[in-house]
């Protein structure tokens, strides 16, 4: 598994093309780390099933505590 570091700087011209390369790791089954109002957590694709499964994986996390999907649009799911 490789492991890439991306920053966010706080400079737009630099950080669409951060998001951009975030997300291509996600929609190819990769995982990024982002942080939240509180901690960092684990994205992946809730698309790809082997997304879920790396993260339960690269958590510990038990198979019986579900995973939260956010969508941009409730016509999405």
């Amino acid at each position: 598994m490789k492991t890439e570091f991306l920053r966010i700087t706080g400079r737009p011209e630099e950080d669409d093309e951060v998001i951009r390369r975030a997300a291509e790791v996600i929609r190819r089954g990769g995982l990024a780390a982002i942080p939240t109002e509180t901690v960092y957590g684990l994205a992946g694709s809730a698309l790809l099933p082997d997304s879920a499964a790396k993260i339960y994986a690269a958590k510990g996390r038990p198979a019986d505590n579900p995973l939260i999907v956010h969508v941009a649009y409730p016509e999405d799911t």
